[in-house]
């Protein structure tokens, strides 16, 4: 679905400059919210993510195990014994590349 236009032509690069500052308040200062930088290396990201994806599965298994008998053959109780079941013991051993001087 289209916008409808505010005027019946294109506005030109300062007319949409002036309306954008005529927007804000004047005097307030422009405030931006940037992301923090990850400053972790490549291998410690790995490993906290290993870590997590053995967290979550331990977590799995506890909701597993408290699932009453009649639902342990539900979607539910089949998709958390695949998720329990999963072999996290290869991403264990892995060890990602050191990266060109930077790890």
């Amino acid at each position: 679905m289209s916008r409808h236009p505010i005027v019946d032509r294109a506005m030109t690069d300062a007319e949409r400059q002036a309306r954008h500052r005529a927007a804000r308040p004047a005097g307030a200062p422009l405030i931006r919210i940037r992301r923090p930088i990850d400053r972790r290396s490549q291998a410690q990201r790995w490993d906290d993510s290993v870590a997590t994806l053995l967290d979550q599965q331990a977590t799995y298994a506890a909701w597993l195990e408290s699932l009453p008998a009649n639902l342990r053959d539900s979607a539910t109780g089949e998709a958390l014994q695949a998720i329990v079941e999963l072999d996290l013991a290869d991403l264990i051993a892995v060890r990602p590349p050191r990266g060109f001087g930077r790890d």
